[in-house]
């Protein structure tokens, strides 16, 4: 997909674009080679490591509800939806009939085994990881006109959410995985621009208002540890691994096909601010790698992937994100050409051309020059959000008296024309709403994070190669004013600008502030609390030793936790958990202080009363009852001491060039009992204090 928006960016050069041609054709062509000898079924073509059972086991096992990604599936359907994808840009965007043949026949091959899905597989295989298959059938659809591949679209609407959407009720989309999740709205707004059914356009409205009222962070990210959380819930899962990149890529063409839908220029006030202040952070600028996780808790960097070590799925959104630049900047409708992003840009079509020059929010003025067009046209200039008063436009020197229409001002051009552009800016706050003190800032539609310094920058792994940073560096996000909500209602008397930057003034800490797009290399706090009063002696923190997502493969199975199990069960489509079954077991590395004093916490639900856990760390055990909770919530922690004896099952392991000290553990039920599922994350925690 990025060499397709690469291949067809009139920006690039001549040469430079057929480069870009010609390394997609040999991609596309060694697809249809494989595709050609593929040893599955007519059309297949994917690519994994394999496992028992034949070239499209992966597929077979899922069906069967067999999903341990070790020997048995790893989201086969997600990465084929990836696969897909490319193909279509690749005849989209740079006329490659080749890819669209090799989609067809994949496509066919995708038909095939759905048509035989009875409803309770097809809900078997929509409960794991699958993304956008019915967004890319639906494009497959509108490419050919081949009625088959509507059909296998329609087998990935996941009905039974679009419902919940609709419903709006509270946490429809808690613990759910916000990457997987979003493209399958995609497709429901594809399925709506299809067949004009209404249901598909509210899903997609529904969706996306739900998702940026209840779950989104002042940058336009969303999720930790790539989950949605509760409704509202956002301070209390400020950690070093908020905002999944993937997500604000689908985000912004959810955003995008929104407003093409709709005409609603709320959409693109969202593309602007996630845009500005989530992709254009997400790249270094000096190496060009680019991010998995952007942190929302203060005393944390961004850390950034590598030319050869990292590959994530962020890395290839990344590599797209970074390909199209200019999308999203200019629209084409029957009444004109709307300009939706106040960025440098250049627009030329057939009709038109125009130069966009400006620098917000910095500058507060914009230049739009008209050098080539056949007759009038109307340009809307969207008013953004982020205006802290009325646009003024004027015409080659003279005023124009345009009014806003839909939140956008019409002016009518021609050939020669120059517009200038007045938006004026201001400083401005936002909290979160499960934290009354938090504070984030903004100038214009920038966001600012406070600059923290290059401390101890080190990283460590989670998961299967997911890099974060090792430790955060912020004794307290807290500052104290002599009015703290003051700040938050008038932020421009406590930050004073400095150039391009600004510093706190007023509380009992000063930091200075830069836009968090510029700010790389270096730790950072995006939000503050901003409390009244002076300040007293704060709880330290508790920060886990270690961290394990139950039930999530590839925070399973990574170099440290090194997951071992005989006969467990995992979820995902629900949060995430595991439990044994009747005679099994799974197991865990952990690390653990070896002077003592560790706990375990983990998360079980009261639905599970009256079932066994036994957890044990050697042959010490930690817990071994049948569980009774009574307390009212469906889900609670279990604070368990991890015996100081148990470290003499204690062992050194070295893990990504370190030497870590780790305790296996163990959870099982019964030798005729299934255990209780453990649920979320898994914490374990060192010495208090020290």
């Amino acid at each position: 997909s990025a060499l397709a928006h690469a291949a067809a960016n009139a920006s690039y050069d001549s040469a430079l674009r057929a480069r870009f041609s010609a390394r997609l054709e040999e991609i596309v062509r060694a697809l249809a080679l494989c595709q050609s000898h593929s040893q599955g079924e007519a059309g297949f073509l994917w690519g994994a490591p394999a496992v028992a059972g034949g070239v499209e086991a992966q597929f077979d096992n899922v069906e069967g509800g067999r999903t341990n990604i070790v020997r048995e599936a790893w989201v086969p359907w997600y990465t084929l939806h990836k696969l897909f994808c490319g193909l279509l840009d690749a005849h989209r965007l740079a006329g490659s009939e080749v890819a669209l043949s090799v989609a067809r026949g994949l496509g066919d091959w995708v038909d095939a085994r759905t048509r035989k899905w009875t409803p309770a597989l097809q809900s078997r295989v929509l409960s794991v990881e699958y993304g956008g298959m019915n967004d890319c059938l639906y494009a497959l659809f509108e490419m050919t006109g081949e009625s088959r591949y509507l059909a296998a679209a329609h087998r990935f609407d996941e009905e039974a959410l679009f419902d919940r959407i609709l419903s709006g009720g509270k946490d429809v989309l808690k613990d759910r995985h916000a990457n997987t999740t979003i493209p399958k709205i995609l497709g429901a707004v594809h399925r709506y621009r299809l067949t004009g059914e209404g249901r598909y356009l509210a899903v997609g409205e529904g969706f996306f208002e739900m998702v940026l009222a209840r779950h989104t962070y002042v940058t336009g990210g969303n999720s930790e540890w790539e989950h949605f959380g509760a409704d509202y819930v956002l301070d209390a899962e400020r950690t070093n691994c908020n905002c999944e990149s993937c997500n604000v890529y689908n985000m912004l063409k959810l955003a995008m096909r929104l407003f093409s839908c709709t005409g609603k220029t709320g959409y693109l006030d969202y593309y602007d601010r996630a845009f500005t202040n989530a992709v254009l952070s997400s790249q270094h600028p000096k190496t060009g790698m680019t991010t998995y996780f952007q942190p929302m808790a203060g005393g944390f960097f961004k850390v950034f992937s590598s030319p050869f070590e990292h590959f994530w799925c962020c890395t290839g959104s990344g590599m797209e994100s970074m390909a199209k630049l200019g999308s999203g900047v200019f629209y084409e409708g029957e009444g004109g050409v709307l300009i939706a992003l106040y960025e440098r840009a250049e627009l030329q079509t057939p009709e038109l051309s125009l130069r966009l020059c400006c620098n917000f929010p910095f500058d507060e003025r914009a230049s739009i020059l008209v050098s080539r067009t056949s007759r009038p046209v109307t340009l809307f200039l969207r008013v953004p959000d982020w205006a802290a008063g009325e646009i003024a436009v004027s015409k080659n020197g003279a005023p124009c008296l345009a009014r806003a229409q839909a939140g956008c001002v019409p002016v009518s051009v021609e050939e020669g024309d120059k517009l200038e552009v007045h938006i004026p800016v201001s400083l401005r706050a936002e909290g979160l709403a499960d934290a009354a003190d938090a504070c984030a800032f903004l100038y214009g539609g920038r966001v600012l994070a406070a600059r923290l310094g290059r401390e101890d920058m080190r990283t460590s792994v989670t998961g299967v190669d997911v890099t974060l940073p090792a430790r955060k560096c912020m004794a307290s996000e807290r500052v104290y004013f002599e009015n703290g909500q003051d700040v938050k209602a008038h932020p421009a008397r406590y930050l004073r600008r400095a150039g391009e930057e600004f510093v706190l003034t007023g509380g009992d800490v000063s930091y200075t502030f830069a836009p968090i797009n510029r700010i790389f290399d270096e730790r950072y706090a995006i939000y503050l609390k901003c409390r009244s009063g002076k300040r007293e002696e704060e709880a330290r923190e508790r920060i886990p030793l270690d961290v394990v997502q139950v039930g999530y493969g590839q925070y399973e199975n990574d170099a440290l936790h090194a997951m071992r199990e005989c006969d467990s069960v995992s979820q995902t489509a629900r949060g995430t958990s595991r439990r044994a079954r009747a005679g099994g077991y799974f197991e865990y590395d952990v690390k653990v202080d070896e002077r003592g004093g560790n706990t375990l916490s983990v998360q079980l639900a009261a639905e599970d009363n009256g079932k066994p856990l036994c957890i044990t760390a050697g042959e010490c055990v930690l817990l071994n009852e049948r569980l009774l909770y009574t307390q009212g919530e469906a889900r609670y922690r279990r604070e368990i001491a991890i015996a100081d004896e148990a470290l003499a099952f204690a062992r050194e392991k070295i893990v990504n060039g370190e030497r870590v000290r780790v305790l296996t553990l163990r959870f099982a039920g019964e030798r005729r009992r299934a255990s209780a599922a453990v649920h979320e994350f898994l914490y374990v925690y060192g010495r208090e204090g020290e």
